[in-house]
């Protein structure tokens, strides 16, 4: 993936990139190196294991900053009590664990189509991701929405899989 030829909006990508590892990667560090010891702790603690995942909305949605502008108290707290009753904490993060080492960057080539919602946490330049997905059949960058989409903008996200999808029929 060359840097040469960026054109200002691929260079916003990539200062936005960088912005996010360097403040909001501290998650993806702690359980790629030590999910246990993460997963336990929340696993001890309902306001711990709250915390964790209410920082995340706040960061990663498109919720000028607060989570219930875009989801509702039920639907945070649905979503906390899913980890909590589950006891999820520590096999989520572990997911990090097992694939941070094993990441495969070649060539991808059955078809793809890629919704870019306005606020996810990395966005990349389209040509970085036509040179790896060679079948990219559908791109689409949105006005709204975040890393969370489905659960932000669940019917926009639908209409982003259906239109997606009838393309490759």
């Amino acid at each position: 993936m060359s840097l040469d030829n960026l054109s200002e909006s691929d260079q916003s990508l990539l200062a936005a990139m960088a912005e996010f590892q360097k403040w909001e990667t501290g998650y993806s560090t702690q359980q790629s190196t030590r999910p246990q010891t993460l997963g336990y702790g929340l696993a001890d603690s309902p306001a711990g294991q709250c915390a964790w995942i209410v920082e995340k909305f706040k960061a990663w949605t498109d919720c000028g900053g607060h989570p219930e502008n875009i989801l509702t108290r039920d639907e945070i707290l649905d979503n906390v009590t899913v980890y909590w009753f589950g006891n999820t904490a520590a096999s989520s993060a572990r997911l990090y664990w097992m694939s941070y080492g094993n990441i495969d960057l070649g060539a991808v080539e059955v078809p793809t189509g890629c919704s870019i919602f306005a606020k996810e946490v990395i966005k990349l330049p389209r040509r970085w991701v036509e040179s790896r997905f060679t079948d990219l059949r559908y791109w689409n960058e949105l006005d709204i929405g975040g890393h969370f989409a489905a659960l932000e903008q669940p019917e926009l996200f639908v209409n982003e899989l259906r239109t997606f999808f009838r393309l490759v029929r």
